[in-house]
């Protein structure tokens, strides 16, 4: 009988005895109580761990157009690249130097419309140069012409026997929202195009072409305006979207401690 007196069966509590069973403590910092809620959970606590992910992704994207654009860079200052013969990795020679010699095709040469410098109206002239030794050739933009007042092209003269040309090799791509296009509507342009895709250029002719173009260098005769734009790989818009992620989720956790924390009594 010893060991049972001291004990108590679930029979033996008083009801009116108010026990209290605490299964847990609420954190505490200081006077206040953190008593998370359901509601602040799921709309502010819960993703918070998804903008800080969103945010290191990211800074791992700026860094990857980092290494893009150390990359091109370097391309810019290697030899050049002679395109006497098909051309099988285009990307390889993005932003390389190229180096071709034949003769202009004239008659096929096409207008790119709608192209601006220095707040005028004007056109790319795109001219197909006809590698010597075979039937392959490559097109080169020499450079932007101005309209008249009637919006026409003013001339673009080609040179006539035997070049060498120069330049920095270029993928030419179609505008984010093309509202036709197609090799139907490339033959219907004439020698007048909206835009200008290799894909597109090939479906209109009977000859292979290289699969890049070449910008004609600015010191190379045989050219018009050319003030070529380096559109290198950006990591600062990256790295601003990041902090953008970061303050986010940095926001919603003060808005859900503020929320969740509520002064309570002093504990005993």
């Amino acid at each position: 009988m010893g060991l049972l007196e001291g004990r108590r069966t679930r029979r033996d509590f008083d009801p009116g005895e108010n026990l209290l069973l605490e299964y847990s403590t609420p954190m505490r910092f200081g006077d206040l109580v953190f008593r998370p809620r359901l509601v602040p959970t799921l709309l502010l606590a819960l993703p918070i761990p998804l903008f800080f992910g969103l945010g290191l992704w990211q800074l791992d994207r700026a860094e990857e157009k980092g290494l893009q654009a150390q990359i091109l860079s370097a391309r810019a200052n290697m030899p050049a690249v002679s395109l006497a013969t098909p051309v099988s990795d285009t990307e390889a020679l993005r932003f390389r130097k190229l180096v071709a010699r034949g003769t202009y095709s004239a008659d096929e040469q096409i207008l790119l419309e709608g192209r601006r410098h220095g707040g005028h109206n004007g056109f790319h002239v795109i001219t197909p140069l006809h590698i010597e030794g075979g039937d392959l050739r490559v097109l080169v933009n020499r450079g932007w012409i101005p309209s008249d007042r009637a919006g026409l092209p003013t001339p673009a003269p080609v040179a006539e026997g035997f070049v060498t040309v120069t330049g920095e090799a270029h993928i030419p791509e179609a505008p984010a929202l093309a509202l036709h296009g197609g090799p139907d509507a490339a033959i219907a342009w004439g020698g007048r195009w909206p835009y200008l895709t290799m894909e597109l250029y090939r479906a209109t002719v009977g000859y292979p072409v290289q699969p890049v173009a070449i910008l004609l260098d600015p010191e190379a005769d045989g050219g018009f305006v050319r003030s070529w734009p380096r559109e290198l790989p950006k990591e600062g818009m990256h790295i601003g979207y990041a902090l953008q992620w970061f303050a986010f989720a940095a926001i919603a956790l003060v808005i859900y401690l503020r929320l969740s924390l509520e002064r309570g009594p002093k504990p005993a």
